[in-house]
């Protein structure tokens, strides 16, 4: 029951080519940036994951984490709501040229199929999306003389999420708003990999705080001092790092 990984490369190392991968994140809020990165470093070094279908609200920003993530042919498809956020340049020139996909999701829409597919729900109805091109090809019903839309569940094969506070069982707590998407994607993916600030021993976290509960959790890694997408933006880093 010791869900504890020893290194960041450990914890990405079952991540297979053509996987659908939910990674946790408001923009830079909740990103687990470190195992962001750790799963380029082993792109780079082997060839593989690739073909990577990545869930997430947004499509990455400046040249790190998700960003870099394109940047380096990883991702096939992007399943998001902002693909045009605050830096979206890597992934937009890699949209005009043809080299990634994009399926836009609502915000809301995104967060419900999320948790449809943790919750074992094939498919709901929604309002949003009616009579535009989002809905195209979708099935339509009324209820109570309204329109709606449905949507599918989303379901991964990985999820790699970030928190504060992990026990050695998993059980997991998030820092304010860096909670977001994690907690939905925990339950959705086969397996959910955390990197947390601190590990504490079972019995370390009062139970009435657990958001995510251990038995959503496959494995968690320390990050003590995680790095924050925004920060490496504003310094202009690029992952991995160009040298001469």
């Amino acid at each position: 029951m010791d869900k504890r990984i020893a290194s960041l490369a450990e914890a990405v190392a079952d991540i297979t080519d053509n996987a659908t991968v939910m990674i946790g994140g408001f923009g830079g809020s909740g990103a687990p940036i470190e195992l962001i990165h750790a799963l380029i470093d082993r792109y780079l070094s082997t060839g593989s994951p690739g073909n990577l279908t990545v869930i997430n609200n947004n499509a990455g920003n400046g040249h790190v984490g998700i960003a870099a993530m394109i940047e380096q042919g990883m991702v096939a498809k992007m399943i998001c709501s902002f693909p045009r956020s605050a830096d979206p340049r890597v992934f937009t020139e890699r949209y005009l040229a043809g080299q990634i996909e994009l399926e836009l999701v609502p915000q809301g829409t995104l967060a419900e199929r999320i948790r449809a597919g943790g919750a074992g729900i094939p498919a709901f109805y929604t309002p949003t999306g009616f009579g535009t091109d989002l809905a195209a090809g979708k099935p339509v019903a009324q209820f109570d003389g309204r329109q709606y839309v449905q949507e599918r569940w989303l379901k991964a094969d990985f999820a790699l999420i970030k928190a504060e506070t992990g026990d050695h069982l998993g059980n997991l707590t998030y820092r304010m708003a860096a909670r977001n998407f994690a907690p939905l994607m925990a339950m959705a993916a086969a397996r959910t990999v955390a990197q947390v600030s601190r590990i504490v021993a079972p019995g370390g976290i009062d139970p009435e705080a657990v958001v995510t509960a251990g038995i959503f959790v496959d494995g968690l890694v320390a990050v003590p001092t995680p790095a924050q997408e925004e920060v490496l933006n504003r310094a202009n880093v690029t992952y991995p790092e160009v040298t001469a």
